[in-house]
């Protein structure tokens, strides 16, 4: 039997927005599912912003202030798609006002702000569901059981790119994303955290680390008035970057495995250039988000000029089934939100964890706190000693 569960979005920026598309097409790929969403408040500050969604989404009510959906009992579940700077203080009053959160990385600014989320959500009896929604990607779930079945031997290295341009215009607005106080570590939150998730989601733990950042576009000019997505303001005044462009960080892992992990958002020729390249002791596996469903892989007895074979993931690897009846049939970046949207109900629903959690962001985010300081003073980092500190 389907029940309705009332459920909001804070901030309704394009991610809101993705959130609320995922909800309305959630049954539509998952009919199992014993809950069904049913759009109750949009709040967001922007004058308008919260009206015009609801009216083109249908949402019962528009409110500019996110604590009367806190308040609210029709509400039984939040997407909190907020800038970064809000997560700490908007995660921890819904989990405490009973309310399931579906929240976006790095879950703040530091692993203290995921921390704070991770214990209200605990505290509060509570499901949380994080946003690293590439794990979700089917041929990362077949990726990962490749790994595990020892069909690459041991894991030897790995490189996780996550190169983008949609901060390499001079002339892009100063919005709170460069800001240290709001926008915490730049790339690091905004991209390296989904690498940290994807590393640890298919080689498992990272032992130890060493970075190295830098800041390529010093100046940005301040915007007139609010802003959304990546806008530009010419002309403005300049004021400074405060946050990193670009993050190099090698990684030894618990297994033995060694890492590099590359983030930046300033790559002038790369938009959402994501993917890895593992090697192993008998085969490798690549994978880049702009081909969602192929893997390359290699594997065999060969060793030295071992080829190299495209697999095209089909039903039977993740999620892949709800969207596509066959192989190499393409899915999209909005596809991997619905099965995020998925994981969270179906949590609810189960009462236990699905997908990645707030746990995975107090690890992601302990390792973005780790790079900071390990390229602020040119030593390595060792984790478990850094999570205790």
């Amino acid at each position: 039997m389907v029940r309705e569960l009332g459920v909001a979005v804070v901030g309704f920026g394009w991610m809101g927005r993705v959130h609320t598309q995922a909800y309305a097409r959630v049954l539509h790929h998952f009919p199992e599912l014993t809950l069904r969403p049913e759009l109750i408040t949009v709040a967001d500050e922007v004058p308008g912003r919260a009206e015009e969604a609801a009216a083109r989404y249908g949402f019962a009510t528009a409110v500019r202030d996110w604590r009367e959906i806190a308040a609210d009992p029709r509400v039984e579940a939040v997407s909190i798609t907020a800038p970064n700077f809000l997560h700490r203080e908007i995660g921890v009053a819904m989990a405490t006002a009973g309310k399931h959160i579906w929240i976006e990385k790095p879950v703040g600014l530091t692993a203290d702000d995921a921390r704070a989320v991770s214990d209200a959500v605990a505290e509060g009896g509570v499901r949380g569901t994080v946003g690293f929604n590439y794990r979700g990607a089917p041929a990362m779930v077949a990726a990962r059981e490749l790994i595990a079945s020892g069909d690459i031997g041991e894991v030897t290295h790995v490189r996780i790119r996550l190169f983008s341009d949609y901060a390499a215009h001079p002339e892009g607005a100063l919005t709170w994303r460069y800001e240290r106080e709001r926008g915490g570590s730049g790339v690091l939150g905004d991209l390296a955290s989904h690498g940290v998730d994807l590393a640890r989601f298919l080689l498992g733990e990272i032992e130890a680390l060493a970075a190295d950042t830098a800041v390529f576009v010093p100046l940005r000019a301040r915007p007139d008035g609010a802003t959304a997505g990546h806008t530009r303001a010419a002309g403005g005044e300049p004021a400074p970057v405060e946050n990193e462009d670009y993050v190099n960080c090698l990684l030894r892992f618990v297994s033995g495995a060694r890492g590099v992990l590359e983030a930046c958002r300033v790559s002038v020729g790369e938009q959402n250039s994501y993917g890895f390249e593992i090697h192993g002791t008998k085969g490798a596996v690549f994978w880049d988000f702009r081909r969602m469903g192929e893997l390359g892989v290699s594997r065999g007895t060969t060793y030295q000029d071992q080829p190299v074979s495209t697999v095209y993931v089909g039903p039977g690897a993740g999620d892949y089934a709800a969207f596509q009846p066959g192989a190499a049939n393409g899915m999209g970046y909005d596809d991997l939100k619905v099965i995020e949207a998925h994981t969270f109900l179906r949590s609810i629903a189960d009462n236990r964890p699905y997908g990645a959690t707030l746990a995975d962001a107090v690890r992601s985010a302990t390792a973005l706190d780790a790079m900071a300081h390990s390229a602020a003073s040119g030593t390595w980092v060792t984790l478990e000693s850094w999570a205790s500190s």
